[in-house]
This record gives C-alpha cells, sequence and structure tokens, in this order.
C-alpha cells in the first residue's frame, strides 16, 4: 500500500476575510499498481488534494502516509517522496525551463546527484517512452506545440523513476488526436511500468474508458470511492453538482427505458456496442 490519507484538512487563507476549507476530513488508501481518476467540478478540492501527496502542501491537519512513513515527521526526506511521486502539472510550460528539451528532461535526475551519464540514460529513455520525436530533443521547449510541451513535462518526472505519476487535467487543451495519444501512452506506462497512476480530469469520457477506480470530488470532500460503473450509476446525482456521466451511460439508460433489455452500467463504448447488439439479437 504506497499512499494512506487520514483526516487531511487543509484552509486557504485561515484566519482572513477570505478563509475558504479546501479539503475536508479525506480519508484515502492508494495501492501499488492502481490507476485511478479524480473528477470534480473547479473548485471542489482535486489539485489541492494531488498536491498534498508529494509535500508540495502542507495538511492544516491529519497525516499522509507513504509506504508506511509519516511524511509530517520532521526527519522524513521529503525529497525522495518527490522523485517517487511525481506531479505534472495542468500548464506544462510551469514545468520547462531549460535551453531545450533533452535538458530539461535531465534536470531531474541530476537534481537527485547522478552522473551527466546516467541523467542522459534517463532522459533519454524518459523522452522514447512518451513517444517523443527525437529530432525535437534540443528544440527549444518553448517552440513545441501543447501536445508536445505535455509529453516533455511527463518525460521530466518519469526521468526520476517515480512510482507513482499524478497528472492534472494532462489532456485539457489538445485535439482529440493528441488527447488520445498522451492517454494512451499513460495507459502503456502503468501496464508496462506497473506505475501507480492517478489522472485528474473533466472529461467523463476519459475517465471512464480509462481508470480502475474513480474518486468523486465534491466541495472538498469525497463523494464517491468506486468503480466507474459504480460511480457512474450515480449520474442524477453527480448532475446535481455539476457533473455528468460518459455519453453512454445516458444512451444506454434510454434504450433500457425503451424496452431494450441492456446494461446500463455499462462505461466504454465497445461495451454499449456489445450490450446493444445482444438485445438485437445479433452476434458482436
Amino acid at each position: 500500500m504506497s499512499i494512506i490519507v487520514n483526516k487531511l484538512n487543509y484552509i486557504y487563507g485561515p484566519g482572513t476575510a477570505y478563509e475558504v476549507q479546501a479539503l475536508k476530513n479525506i480519508n484515502l488508501e492508494i495501492n501499488d499498481g492502481e490507476f485511478i481518476g479524480i473528477i470534480g467540478h473547479t473548485g471542489s478540492g482535486k489539485s489541492t488534494l494531488i498536491q498534498h501527496l508529494n509535500g508540495l502542501i502542507k495538511a492544516v491537519s491529519g497525516e499522509i502516509y507513504y509506504n508506511g512513513e509519516d511524511i509530517y515527521d520532521k526527519d522524513f526526506d521529503m525529497k525522495k517522496l518527490r522523485s517517487k511521486v511525481g506531479l505534472v502539472f495542468q500548464y506544462p510550460e510551469h514545468q520547462l525551463f531549460e535551453v531545450d528539451v533533452f535538458q530539461d528532461v535531465c534536470f531531474g535526475p541530476k537534481n537527485l546527484g547522478l552522473s551527466k551519464n546516467e541523467a542522459e540514460l534517463r532522459a533519454f529513455e524518459a523522452l522514447r517512452s512518451v513517444g517523443f520525436p527525437e529530432d525535437l530533443f534540443y528544440q527549444s521547449p518553448f517552440d513545441l506545440s501543447g501536445g508536445q510541451k505535455r509529453r516533455v513535462a511527463i518525460a521530466g518526472v518519469l526521468a526520476m523513476n517515480p512510482d507513482v505519476l499524478i497528472l492534472d487535467e494532462p489532456t485539457a487543451g489538445l485535439d482529440p488526436k493528441g488527447r488520445d495519444e498522451i492517454l494512451d501512452q499513460l495507459v502503456q506506462l502503468h501496464e508496462e511500468k506497473k506505475m501507480t497512476i492517478i489522472l485528474v480530469s473533466h472529461s467523463m469520457e476519459d475517465v471512464a474508458r480509462y481508470v480502475n477506480r474513480i474518486i468523486v470530488m465534491n466541495q472538498g470532500e469525497i463523494l464517491y470511492d468506486q468503480t466507474p460503473k459504480n460511480v457512474f450509476q450515480h449520474y442524477k446525482e453527480l448532475e446535481e453538482i455539476g457533473l455528468a456521466a460518459p455519453q453512454v451511460t445516458y444512451i444506454m439508460n434510454q434504450l433500457k427505458e425503451k424496452g431494450f433489455r441492456v446494461d446500463v452500467n455499462v462505461t466504454k463504448i465497445e461495451e454499449a456496442a456489445t450490450e446493444i447488439l445482444r438485445a438485437l439479437g445479433r452476434q458482436a
């Protein structure tokens, strides 16, 4: 079990007129090798929560344990935590600053104390693992497209050799092709490296397609923490807090209302197609 969050609370602007409790008594267990989606409307606490997981923000109260160690213990190695729990921000340009892509990805490993050769090997492997083209390795990161910047930012975290990869809206602003490429790459990393991946997203279609577990945040609290099928059973409750289910959920429920015997709990297009063909008496 890699991360345990116990009774976590966080307040922005405590003691001021702008005081806001962003997290309220959060209890959470994240196991090794999970692929988790975190969803919620703007201001629900998603980004605040994930920034606690690698120590960027310190809780007002509560505990976080990484592999059995309290990250708030005075002797805890926070630098080691941040190398093992990597965070990719929503806007990749916030993480890019070197003169070229390759040097940017080398920065993290060098900061860990690795030799120049070791850092460069890590950078090369990380860039290849995210499908970044070699002919752009020595391009300025600021001249790249949005999707390319995302890949570089992800590679920069992967070069630290993390056990947990957290991504805050990694597909925001990308076209459908770029979005699918980034998400498919994450699936490959999850499967090949057995990496724990936590994906923060506004897209119900993405979390339904890719993750195994969904955490729904609402007003600083966890509303649901279940499998995608179980979460999207509550699509009417999700609508009440400004969210929605995948389009598949609505289609299947409408078909059932019209008398078709279909499983309304499917969440993926492929599953829905199989169900519809079965209901029509045809083989998929």
